[in-house]
């Protein structure tokens, strides 16, 4: 038997869900074929093959299974989570022109911009069709507000990007609907899925939603605070002006001499050379970046904190340790 302590968390979930997640690549592979439109399903596999956690249907897998459900519908409803995921990446990459994702090109840089958007359309639709499988209203609307919400919290984040009056409200409505939105859904479905209490669904979902919204606000510190070994190039959301939450704290604090500063930055998006070491600066001098690294730690424990009204088992301590997984690299 393998040591365990010398796996990640979510690499020892995968272990422990090897069967589950065996079946959801079989039924990726089978539901992204398009007999008529053979783009279709090379677009897809370049992005699903590329070497992925798997994060959000393994979610759903793991919680089925801590619910004690023992169908196999559960392999229906994380496709359906992957293929939501994937087109939202798709899209992504598209609005933000992105040119690298996973240390590959891009699909719409190796095809072009409208292969990538209809595909992603066509995954989200595929998506549909496996929600309808699982022969549960309530599940298929869980998904399709997860979806709009998706959406809604991209659109919202082009508006709010670049304005200075951006609040810490607005930026959480963001990373709720852009990140923690699919997250919770993928938890919470598969509660439902599962027949457990109310409570207990409701536990799932605030698991997904925390868990959702330290991954990001995590990946939004360390584009600050991170180097080499976290794989992100410092300042580049100061670069490509993205209001994230160090930058709203921050600029929250700033005087008058440091606002004509993001001012000329941000909003105007005169930038030079020396600007990222002074914005790092304001940022220090006002504690937001330690701040931020609480307000991500807080979120984390907040979710273990809902695990606890679910049934004891490996899977919940794995789950719980997902979650301190995500703020590790910035404790």
């Amino acid at each position: 038997m393998l040591d365990q302590k010398a796996h990640k968390p979510h690499e020892r979930l995968a272990a422990h869900l090897s069967e589950d997640l065996a079946a959801v690549d079989d039924m990726i592979r089978t539901r992204m074929v398009s007999e008529h439109a053979p783009r279709i399903p090379e677009v897809t596999a370049h992005l699903v093959e590329a070497g992925g956690k798997r994060l959000r249907p393994m979610l759903t897998l793991a919680t089925a299974r801590l619910c004690g459900y023992e169908g196999e519908k559960h392999v229906i409803l994380a496709t359906a989570i992957e293929f939501i995921h994937t087109a939202t990446l798709l899209h992504d990459d598209v609005v933000d022109e992105s040119a690298q994702r996973r240390g590959r090109p891009t699909a719409n840089l190796l095809w072009d911009n409208k292969s990538s958007v209809l595909v992603g359309d066509y995954l989200l639709a595929r998506a549909f069709q496996l929600m309808t499988d699982t022969e549960s209203l309530r599940i298929l609307a869980v998904l399709s507000n997860a979806s709009a919400t998706i959406t809604e919290g991209e659109v919202l984040q082009l508006t709010a990007a670049q304005d200075l009056g951006t609040t810490e409200e607005i930026y959480f409505k963001v990373v709720r609907g852009k990140t923690a939105a699919l997250f919770s859904a993928a938890t919470e479905a598969a509660g439902i899925l599962a027949g457990v209490s109310e409570d207990q669904i409701k536990a799932l979902y605030d698991y997904g939603d925390a868990l959702g919204i330290a991954f990001q606000v995590v990946d939004d510190l360390l584009d600050f605070w991170g180097g080499e070994e976290t794989g992100k190039n410092i300042g580049d959301d100061f670069r490509d002006r993205k209001l994230t939450l160090p930058l709203i704290k921050a600029i929250s604090a700033s005087d008058d001499d440091e606002m004509a500063f993001w001012k000329r930055t941000l909003e105007k998006n005169q930038q030079t050379e020396g600007d990222l070491d002074t914005a790092l600066e304001i940022m220090n001098r006002h504690g937001a970046l330690e701040e931020t690294r609480q307000a991500a730690l807080g979120w984390a424990n907040t979710a273990k904190d809902a695990l606890a009204i679910l049934p004891e088992d490996p899977i919940r301590d794995m789950l719980s340790d997902i979650a301190d997984y995500v703020v590790e690299r910035i404790n």
